[in-house]
C-alpha cells in the first residue's frame, strides 16, 4: 500500500517513481521548489497590524496575474496601465468540465432542501460517456470533501462554503443566498477537476456520475459507525500527544498559515464592513435625488440647476450600483474563499502531525521495549513511508496553493482597481458636465440681461 501511494504521488506531481521511496537514493532530498525562509514568508504575507471588530461574513463566489512591468510606449493613466496587465498563458489541458446550474427545492414531511443540477463533459477514457447529469444537495458536497480529506490527509482539498447560515445574513432560502451557494459549490467542484490528484478521484468520479439511487447506496459503503468513532478517539490521542519534532520546512510553514489566517480575516472583516456600509450610503444616495426634485417644483429660478443635481446623483447611483456588483462578485467571494482555505491548511497540518505523532509513538515504544519488537519494527517501517508520503504530498501540493492563492489574490484587487477607476471617472464626467451647463446657463442669463 505504501509503496502503491509513493508511486501515485510521484507519477501525480511528475516525479520519478523511486523518488518518493524511504530506501531509494536521495529520498530525502527536498522537492524542487520547497518553502522558503520565515523571514521570507512573513514579508509575503498581507500585511495589516490592528485588530478589527467582529462582523459578520457569508461565502460567495472569483486568477494571476503578473504586475511586474509596463511597456514605456504604452499610456501612463492608472486605467490604461491596469489593461496592460496581462495573465499568464497556460496551455489549454482540460479534459473534464464541471457545471453547477438549476438549484431546486424539494419539500418532504422531514425537510425542505435544495438540490444542485450538475453537468460533466469529458473526454477521458475512464468515464463510460462524455457527459453526465445528476442532482446533488449540500450533504452530497460534504461527503465528498471527507471523502478527498480520508483518501488524501495531507493534500490541500477546496474548501466548501459554510453549511450554517450566519446570523443577521439573508434567509436559508433567499435566492440571493442560493446563488452564492451556487457558485461556491461550482468552484469547488472545479478546484477539485483541476487538481492533478484529486481529479482521478474514484469517489469525485462517483460524484458526479452515479445516478441517486447507486449514489445512496454508494455513501453507505465504509467503515461503520464504531470504526469512525474509535479512528476519531486514536486522532484525538495523538493530537493531544503532540509531535515532538516537527521538521523545519513544516514549522516555517505553519507560521506561515497563522500569519496569513489573521491578516485573511481581518481583510474579510474589513472588505464586508465595507460593503455592507457602501450599501447603505447607496441606499441614503437614492433617497437624496428625488428630494431636489421636489424641491425643484416650488423654487422656479433653482428648477434646472435642482433637476441638473438630481439627474447627477442618479447617474452616480447607477455607477455606485454597478461598483458594488463588481466587489460583490470579484473581490469578496475571493478573500472569503481564502480564509475558508485558511481553516483547511490548519487541518491539513493537524493531520499530518498526526501521521507523525503516530510514527512517534510506535518508535517510543520500541524505545522502551514495551511491545513485541518484531512487530512494532514492521508497525515503523510502514509508518516511515506513510510520513514520507505524506510530508511529500503536503511540500508538492503547498506549492501549487500558495501560486494559486496570489494568482487569485492578485486578480481580485487588480479587478478592484479597476472598477474603482471607472467608478470615479463616471462621477467624475457627470458633476464636470453639470457645473459646464452651470456656466453655460450663467452666460445666457447675463446675455439676456445686457438686451
Amino acid at each position: 500500500m505504501e509503496g502503491e501511494c509513493r508511486a501515485s504521488q510521484a507519477r501525480s506531481w511528475g516525479l520519478p517513481a523511486g523518488g518518493a521511496g524511504r530506501d531509494s537514493p536521495g529520498g530525502d532530498a527536498p522537492l524542487p521548489g520547497s518553502i522558503s525562509s520565515s523571514a521570507l514568508l512573513q514579508t509575503e504575507v498581507l500585511d495589516l497590524d490592528e485588530d478589527e471588530d467582529d462582523l459578520e461574513v457569508f461565502s460567495k463566489d472569483a486568477s494571476l496575474m503578473d504586475m511586474n512591468s509596463f511597456s514605456p510606449l504604452m499610456p501612463t493613466s492608472p486605467l490604461s496601465m491596469i489593461n496592460q496587465v496581462k495573465f499568464e498563458d497556460e496551455p489549454d489541458l482540460k479534459d473534464l468540465f464541471i457545471t453547477v446550474d438549476e438549484p431546486e427545492s424539494h419539500v418532504t414531511t422531514i425537510e425542505t432542501f435544495i438540490t444542485y443540477r450538475i453537468i460533466t463533459k469529458t473526454s477521458r477514457g475512464e468515464f463510460d460517456s462524455s457527459e453526465f447529469e445528476v442532482r446533488r444537495r449540500y450533504q452530497d458536497f460534504l461527503w465528498l470533501k471527507e471523502k478527498l480529506e480520508e483518501a488524501h490527509p495531507t493534500l490541500i482539498i477546496p474548501p466548501l462554503p459554510e453549511k450554517f447560515i450566519v446570523k443577521g445574513m439573508v434567509e436559508r432560502f433567499n435566492d440571493d443566498f442560493i446563488e452564492t451557494r451556487r457558485k461556491a459549490l461550482h468552484k469547488f467542484l472545479n478546484r477539485i477537476a483541476d487538481h492533478p490528484t484529486l481529479t482521478f478521484n474514484e469517489d469525485f468520479k462517483i460524484f458526479l456520475t452515479a445516478e441517486a439511487w447507486e449514489f445512496s447506496s454508494h455513501k453507505k459503503q465504509g467503515p461503520g459507525l464504531l470504526s469512525r468513532m474509535g479512528q476519531s478517539v486514536r486522532a484525538v490521542a495523538l493530537s493531544m500527544k503532540g509531535v515532538k519534532s516537527r521538521p523545519e520546512e513544516f514549522m516555517e510553514m505553519n507560521n506561515f498559515i497563522e500569519i496569513f489566517s489573521h491578516k485573511i480575516n481581518l481583510i474579510d472583516k474589513i472588505s464586508q464592513r465595507i460593503y455592507k456600509e457602501e450599501r447603505e450610503y447607496l441606499d441614503e444616495m437614492k433617497e437624496y435625488g428625488p428630494i431636489h426634485i421636489l424641491w425643484s417644483a416650488s423654487e422656479e429660478d433653482l428648477a434646472d440647476t435642482l433637476k441638473s443635481v438630481a439627474s447627477c446623483i442618479d447617474e452616480c447611483c447607477k455607477a455606485t450600483e454597478k461598483r458594488m456588483s463588481g466587489l460583490s462578485e470579484a473581490l469578496l467571494p475571493v478573500v472569503h474563499e481564502y480564509v475558508l482555505y485558511s481553516e483547511m491548511l490548519m487541518a491539513v497540518m493537524k493531520r499530518r502531525d498526526q501521521i507523525q505523532a503516530e510514527l512517534d509513538s510506535k518508535v517510543e515504544a520500541l524505545t522502551s521495549k514495551k511491545a513485541d519488537t518484531d512487530l512494532l519494527t514492521e508497525e515503523i517501517g510502514k509508518l516511515e513511508d506513510k510520513v514520507e508520503c505524506a510530508n511529500n504530498a503536503l511540500k508538492a501540493d503547498w506549492d501549487r496553493w500558495r501560486q494559486n492563492m496570489q494568482n487569485d489574490i492578485k486578480s481580485a484587487f487588480t479587478n478592484m482597481a479597476e472598477e474603482n477607476i471607472l467608478y470615479y471617472e463616471q462621477c467624475l464626467a457627470t458633476w464636470e458636465s453639470f457645473l459646464t451647463s452651470q456656466t453655460d446657463l450663467h452666460l445666457e442669463e447675463a446675455s439676456e440681461d445686457k438686451l
